[in-house]
């Protein structure tokens, strides 16, 4: 896949911060990291203002003047990684049937790598219609807190009571089998890529 020229500048600049981060904790001046790695002063600065992309050689003479493994130069070059926070007052409910309720606690929008992720609270109070077999893309990991329900996956039927999880794949047609004991409280989070 090739970089785009954003992308390069993303990594230059990350590269660059790191190398300056690294040359201040050491307590060196741009001068003393150029004696220590013979390469001139001019070109770390262009370096740690993200204005040149370091050669691997140039990246290994940096990290033995600064002591480090050339890893912690580059480790921290990804993309930008976020966090989604829900508030309790921003939830989304969405009423089941009678004695359903899903209460939706996030839903993200896709990441760098066009993740997204969706977590509900299934509260089932009274006995309910039949729950449909359904199979989407991606994963569901289910974590039972109250009650005890039988949980069909493929043709294995899994009994969970409180503290049990299932992680499975989604594609595998699944729903609840059978209420053994109300009722029932369960945290579900789902994964799919979005450009499916």
């Amino acid at each position: 896949m090739a970089v785009t020229r954003s992308q390069r500048t993303l990594l230059c600049s990350a590269i660059g911060r790191e190398v300056r981060a690294f040359r201040r904790r050491h307590g060196m001046k741009v001068s003393d990291l150029a004696a220590a790695t013979n390469l001139s002063a001019g070109m770390l600065w262009k370096i740690e203002n993200g204005e040149i992309s370091p050669s691997l050689t140039t990246l290994q003479a940096i990290s033995r003047g600064l002591a480090v493994p050339i890893t912690w130069l580059v480790g921290r070059v990804e993309t930008e990684r976020t966090a989604v926070f829900s508030t309790a007052a921003t939830d989304t409910s969405a009423a089941g049937r009678v004695g359903q309720q899903h209460i939706l606690l996030s839903d993200t929008e896709a990441n760098a790598e066009g993740l997204r992720v969706e977590s509900h609270l299934i509260s089932l109070t009274c006995e309910t219609d039949v729950f449909p077999a359904i199979g989407q893309e991606g994963t569901v990991f289910l974590y039972l807190l109250q009650g005890e329900v039988a949980y069909r996956h493929g043709a294995k039927v899994y009994r969970l009571t409180p503290g049990d999880s299932l992680f499975f794949d989604a594609a595998t047609r699944h729903h609840v089998d059978e209420l053994v004991q109300l009722p029932v409280r369960c945290l579900s989070v789902t994964t799919r890529r979005q450009d499916r």
